[in-house]
């Protein structure tokens, strides 16, 4: 398989960002194909930009057009009106963009699910509609298509959306009330998600398979913000709440500008979201620990962090 050109849906988005850069310095050209180009002016010098709805076939199917491959990074944690329900997100979308391509004549699909995506499960909307988008990319991508899905835990890194969120919460005067605080997870560092994609992309040995992606260790939500409290130097008392609070916390703050924590939220954190298989040793990567990268990125000192504070700089 000799794949030059890679066209992204959802590469503004942060694993977009990184995943970018680094499929960049491997020597393949990028293509993201996004609704508001003119916000990715970070990625400028990375890869060209060009403007579609995703939902249109036409226009998927015409900004996909001289690429060799194609990688789904589109997902919402929640969902708005109908417009940005969770099954036109991660099911819908899905089906429309492995259409496009294949009209475009595209072979190779890789694909952002989430670790426990279950379309049977009984649990949140979100994991059931990720397992219906993740089955139907398989599926429907048969037999023209060759198709590679991976399944994250939490994805930490430098300017991501967890140590930094919880950072932010934990200055709020007072003591901080957690829910879910024995909820389990594993979080993975973005650098070895970003080298699965990369490692996988022209790898046929992971033509349709499915890769679980966790960091070496799994921990408590309460330990990962006692972590998170350490490392950023703040002294904080840090209270679990017992699952009708946190149930109470989810039905109110749903209602909260940014929908903080909704009720489908609590329902994904009562799954672990540990690996059950080890993806990143079968795509020959040694996972980072959260102690080694986690701290230094909550501290500052880390080389990424530099990068990051550079890149923001720049754009001023």
């Amino acid at each position: 398989m000799n794949i030059q050109r890679i066209a992204l849906v959802g590469g503004s988005g942060y694993v977009g960002r990184h995943l970018t850069r680094h499929l960049q310095n491997r020597g393949y050209h990028c293509r993201i194909v996004t609704r508001h180009a003119h916000r990715l002016h970070e990625l400028r010098t990375a890869a060209d930009a060009v403007e579609a709805d995703p939902y249109d076939r036409l226009q998927l199917t015409a900004a996909l057009h001289g690429c060799d491959a194609v990688i789904n990074l589109v997902g919402i944690l929640n969902a708005g009106g109908k417009a940005t329900s969770f099954r036109r997100v991660h099911v819908e979308l899905v089906e429309n963009l492995v259409a496009s391509a294949q009209a475009g004549g595209i072979t190779r699909l890789l694909h952002m699910s989430a670790l426990n995506a279950d379309q049977s499960s009984g649990s949140s909307q979100y994991l059931r509609t990720k397992g219906e988008g993740e089955n139907r990319a398989h599926t429907l991508g048969k037999p023209t298509m060759a198709v590679t899905s991976f399944r994250p835990s939490v994805i930490f890194g430098p300017d991501d959306g967890f140590l930094n969120r919880f950072r932010l919460l934990l200055k709020i005067p007072g003591p901080m009330p957690l829910a879910c605080p024995d909820a389990r997870l594993a979080p993975v560092y973005i650098g070895d998600v970003v080298r699965a994609f990369g490692n996988a992309l022209e790898d046929r040995d992971t033509f349709g398979r499915r890769y679980d992606l966790c960091g070496p260790q799994s921990y408590t939500l309460k330990q990962l913000v006692d972590f998170i409290a350490m490392h950023s130097g703040q002294r904080k008392w840090i209270v679990g709440m017992p699952d009708w609070a946190s149930r109470l916390q989810a039905s109110l703050l749903q209602y909260a500008p940014g929908k903080p924590f909704t009720p489908d939220n609590y329902q994904s954190l009562r799954t672990p979201s540990v690996c059950k298989e080890d993806g990143l040793a079968a795509l020959g990567i040694d996972a980072t620990s959260l102690e080694n990268a986690g701290a230094r990125i909550l501290r500052g000192d880390g080389k990424l962090s530099r990068l990051t504070r550079l890149r923001r700089s720049s754009m001023r």
